[in-house]
């Protein structure tokens, strides 16, 4: 039998202490600190031998022990300890304790710190476990607790994410909203002013790829009395060429207007992958025609 390493021995210890009976001299405040102490070594101990998902579970008992001993402050830490180490290779339950972490902070009322972490869980589902649906609604709750802490140009960030993933899902109506909503504040301020034409194109062409060339119109009529300055801007152009190309059905011309803006302005991957479902429906209303 095989000689037990360190950071078993010190979860073995742990263990023992968390499961004694307090006597007349000791209090369960006082055990349950003795375990949480014993078990934070051992994480570490676990770590040190790289064996992650015995690190995380150790760290989980501590925060468990932090938690009985009525310290949330430390249980919380304990839970983002154990996220990371969970990180190497345990996906699930590094969002498990993310959002143990998420939960004691908002009871604590540190929102700003509340939301770093929810933002950490939507950043595994996203380009970890490919799921855009969990990581939208975890950056909008990131957002809202930013903006309740005054971190505006942060909750802009994680706004303008989620409105990409409501777009990629084809959930155009709220990715317009978010689009919007930043464009809107960016607006108030001279050092941000400048993107507002970026989020007005993006909203622009999610309203096309919902098929509605009426509410692309009038929301591109809003913003241009929102900026003066927006109707000559090379967004606002080309969407209104878009807008008329898809009103007369013309593939050969909406194409050429794709190929001509990409020459001065290079689409990125939202852009390209948006009017390629836009170009799309094009083909199907001929289809439909013919």
């Amino acid at each position: 039998m095989s000689k037990p390493s360190p950071a078993q021995v010190l979860l073995a210890k742990a263990d023992k202490k968390y499961n004694s009976s307090t006597g007349w001299f000791s209090s369960s405040a006082s055990k349950y600190e003795e375990a949480g102490d014993l078990y934070q070594q051992a994480a570490n101990a676990f770590k040190l031998e790289k064996l992650f998902k015995e690190s995380g579970d150790a760290f989980a008992k501590e925060a468990d022990c932090r938690d009985k001993q009525g310290e949330r402050d430390e249980a919380a830490n304990a839970w983002w300890n154990a996220a990371k180490a969970y990180k190497q290779g345990h996906l699930d339950l590094a969002i498990t304790a993310l959002s143990s972490t998420v939960t004691l902070l908002t009871h604590l009322g540190r929102f700003r710190q509340a939301a770093d972490r929810e933002k950490e869980v939507a950043q595994l589902y996203l380009q970890e476990l490919k799921d855009l649906g969990k990581a939208c609604e975890s950056l909008e709750r990131a957002g809202e607790w930013y903006s309740q802490e005054d971190a505006k140009a942060t909750a802009n960030g994680c706004f303008k994410d989620a409105a990409d993933l409501h777009a990629e899902l084809n959930e155009f109506p709220a990715a317009i909203a978010r689009y919007e909503q930043v464009a809107n504040h960016s607006l108030t301020s001279s050092l941000t002013k400048y993107s507002v034409k970026e989020y007005w194109l993006r909203a622009g062409l999610c309203a096309l790829a919902n098929h509605d060339t009426v509410t692309a119109q009038r929301n591109l009529n809003k913003y241009g009395t929102q900026d003066v300055t927006f109707p000559s801007t090379r967004e606002a152009k080309f969407l209104n060429v878009l807008i008329n190309t898809i009103d007369n059905g013309d593939e050969e011309a909406f194409t050429a207007a794709i190929v001509e803006y990409d020459q001065i302005s290079k689409l990125d991957n939202w852009k390209t992958n948006i009017l390629l479902k836009i170009k799309r429906s094009i083909q199907n209303e001929e289809d439909n025609l013919t």
